[in-house]
């Protein structure tokens, strides 16, 4: 366990009190669940470069998913939060940031607006690196438990990052994770058969579209788990995975 992660947790207990409701206790953990989401998908992204708060927040939404509606308001807290506990390093840097593309939408361009400004600023002269003590953070993050409501997009960033897992790891992730739907799909198996005649046709369908949809992915799961077994005994590693800027340098040479 990281000296970061607890004393956040540590300070956290102490301004709820031992009054505070389960309710509010809940909320805590739901929001330190979000941080611990978006500081794992920055840590994970800046082991592969350093890079400016722009083109964090344009491969966290890569990353994330488009529903993730990650924001610079969110992000930089969230950079402020891993540069105070040592996880991240900023440096000034002189190298060129993409322009921000238009939206087609007065708020879409409003946001833009907003962004360059931020950009123009103090920010954009940023690159943003990742330290040993975020390297340690990383990896704590990476192998915890997600046993929040937000397991579904907790898991597909954990296995965005797995190759940074040994191979017990990602093996113990992937386990866990199907264990997790086996459960969900009992449950949901269990509300079909117990109210199937009070629910309409189109409620009906949804919660089967949802059955089917659990058993895909633990077919899935069953899959890349009997691959990583079969990589054990084979003793192969992961490929590693080219940094985007030599990607980029690559693709700029052709």
């Amino acid at each position: 366990m990281s000296i970061y992660r607890s004393d956040t947790s540590a300070a956290r207990m102490e301004r709820l009190g031992p009054n505070t409701s389960d309710r509010q206790r809940t909320t805590s953990k739901d929001v330190r669940t979000e941080h611990d989401v978006l500081e794992m998908a920055i840590l994970g992204l800046l082991k592969d470069q350093e890079l400016h708060g722009y083109e964090l927040k344009k491969l966290l939404g890569e990353t994330l998913g488009p529903l993730s509606s990650v924001s610079f308001g969110s992000l930089y807290p969230a950079l402020a939060r891993l540069e105070a506990a040592g996880a991240v390093k900023a440096v000034e840097a002189n190298r060129p940031i993409a322009s921000i593309p238009m939206t087609g939408s007065l708020g879409g361009e409003r946001a833009a607006y907003r962004a360059r400004g931020v950009i123009r600023g103090s920010r954009g002269k940023k690159v943003y690196g990742i330290t040993e003590q975020g390297q340690r953070l990383f990896e704590e993050l990476l192998v915890a438990d997600a046993q929040s409501a937000g397991d579904d997009r907790s898991f597909t960033l954990r296995l965005a990052f797995a190759r940074h897992l040994p191979p017990d790891g990602r093996l113990s992730l992937l386990e866990r994770r199907r264990a997790q739907l086996v459960q969900r799909l009992a449950r949901t198996r269990q509300t079909i058969k117990a109210g199937r005649e009070r629910l309409d046709a189109y409620t009906r369908s949804l919660v089967e579209h949802n059955t089917e949809t659990t058993e895909r992915d633990i077919s899935w799961l069953d899959r890349l788990i009997a691959a990583e077994r079969s990589s054990a005994r084979r003793g192969d590693r992961p490929a590693a995975k080219r940094s985007r800027q030599t990607a980029k340098t690559e693709d700029s040479d052709r």
